[in-house]
């Protein structure tokens, strides 16, 4: 090949891959796949795809993770309402003394219906008409537990830090929790709802909250977020501040479960303190854009897992939300209408390193697991995390670093800053 060919070639790949990132950044896909499994499956052969797929995903009890077949009722309404749905199947080994305790949970990850410009009321209605086919297909697929997005009753419109968003709040047994408290009672399903709440019991304060929904259709509580960001565009302390729920576990009909809500998946001890506290599954609604987050994406809550020795199930919305009035930063880009593209990706990661692929990162989407919650002691026993650690020491470092007068534990060469000698 000579130089010339060789220069329209390298000009050709250049100009593909600008062409693949202009469709990613367009429709959200990528490159027109809908996740990064379905693009290394079509473009790989089969055996080079398994062991791809063995080091992205891990082995569950040293096999790859199974697909679980759902009922044709649940797929016509993905073909209808042009949702993903993809189901898996998480094992444990056998144990002599105790019965497999089976769940199985489901995550929902959807974009907005109507332009943030339409009126709230209507805006509100078209995500509850969406999401009642998704829970639906939920309910019919034999779903136990189901976790919807963060905020999922709104846009996520805190980055205009304008108080009009602020009619979207709602107490805790207000609308959206009594929509889905009658289809937790029809499909004896437990149901995390993530909403904006208002207090009304406080000042009509608001808070970032889970509102947890028995199988029964009862309130068993609510956890409100304990991190709030205040990164770029995300100024979500204009609206509400720490929560001041601690780390409640809740224990459902079909086990223990948690909320991390968005943001404390970037702190380590909250993860821990929900461990701590006795989960097997830990939820992490939530809502985060490409360009600031998507390299974490894949790793925070699979570390979480594996280190406190739950499942974690990971939700992130979908689309980009366009609002009427442009907004700044604060980080000197020009101002804008939009967060960017929220790339959905939702997942499941288990306590033994294994995960699943993840949901689409463009389409509305259902992922459904069957986990086999004795998996979380056996990796307990295995690993021993909760022998080995050194709370006290910990315990102690922590107390210290409260102290205004807290000095760092540096030890330093005391050669460093001496002089060479000649």
């Amino acid at each position: 090949m000579g130089k010339a060919d060789k220069e329209r070639e390298n000009e050709n790949e250049t100009k593909n891959e600008v062409e693949q990132q202009r469709k990613t950044s367009i429709d959200g896909s990528i490159c027109g796949y809908d996740s990064l499994h379905h693009l290394l499956s079509a473009n790989l052969k089969p055996h080079l795809f398994q062991e791809v797929s063995r080091l992205l995903l891990g082995l569950n009890c040293g096999r790859a993770l199974e697909t679980v077949v759902l009922s044709e009722s649940a797929k016509a309404l993905s073909s209808k309402h042009n949702f993903d749905l993809q189901a898996f199947s998480f094992l444990a080994d056998k144990e002599l003394l105790r019965e497999p305790r089976v769940v199985r949970v489901g995550l929902i990850q959807n974009s907005i219906v109507l332009p943030t410009m339409a009126s709230f009321l209507d805006q509100k209605r078209a995500i509850f008409q969406k999401l009642k086919s998704i829970i639906d297909a939920a309910g019919a697929s034999g779903v136990n537990i189901l976790c919807l997005q963060e905020a999922w009753t709104m846009p996520f419109a805190f980055c205009t830090r304008e108080k009009r968003w602020c009619e979207f709040a709602e107490p805790v047994d207000g609308e959206s929790t009594q929509f889905l408290q009658d289809l937790a009672r029809k499909y004896n399903m437990v149901i995390v709802s993530p909403i904006l709440e208002r207090d009304n019991n406080h000042g009509e304060t608001l808070w970032n909250t889970a509102v947890i929904i028995g199988n029964r259709g009862n309130i068993i509580g609510k956890h409100r977020k304990n991190h709030i960001p205040r990164v770029g565009d995300f100024n979500e302390s204009t609206y509400y501040m720490e929560g001041n729920t601690g780390h409640p576990v809740f224990e459902t009909a079909y086990g223990k479960i948690a909320v991390n809500i968005c943001y404390g998946r970037h702190h380590p001890l909250n993860w821990l303190a929900f461990g701590l506290n006795g989960a097997e599954i830990v939820f992490n609604p939530s809502a985060t854009v490409g360009e600031l987050s998507e390299p974490m994406w894949p790793i925070e809550a699979r570390n979480a897992a594996m280190a406190n020795s739950y499942f974690v199930g990971s939700i992130n919305r979908v689309g980009t939300e366009t609002f009427p009035n442009p907004f700044t930063s604060g980080d000197g880009k020009p101002q804008h209408a939009d967060f960017g593209h929220f790339y959905g990706s939702s997942h499941f990661s288990a306590p033994d390193a294994s995960c699943t692929p993840s949901l689409s990162r463009h389409r509305d989407g259902l992922l459904i697991s069957d986990m086999d919650l004795n998996l979380c002691r056996q990796l307990k026993d295995k690993w021993g995390f909760r022998m080995t650690a050194r709370y006290e020491l910990y315990a102690e470092m922590l107390a210290n670093y409260l102290k205004p007068d807290f000095e760092p534990q540096l030890i330093s060469d005391p050669l460093l800053h001496k002089k060479s000698q000649v």
